[in-house]
């Protein structure tokens, strides 16, 4: 699916460095960018199911070393 990217000229410089420096096309520095952008969002939100579950549960003890 074809789509426009609107940028500054200062984020177009950034990428255009950013894709010489890895020798990547701009095209390829962007798709990487949202992967691992959906990456990290996918561990945060694992992340926050796996505290949700176990900071309940140490709740109290977690109280009396904060208090130390």
């Amino acid at each position: 699916m074809a789509m426009t990217l609107r940028l500054t000229e200062e984020e177009n410089l950034r990428l255009a460095e950013l894709a010489q420096s890895e020798g990547r096309s701009k095209q390829e520095v962007v798709r990487l960018a949202i992967a691992d952008r959906y990456r990290r969002m996918q561990q945060e939100e694992k992340l926050g199911e796996v505290l949700g579950r176990v900071l309940p549960k140490y709740r109290g003890l977690l109280d009396r070393l904060g208090s130390s």
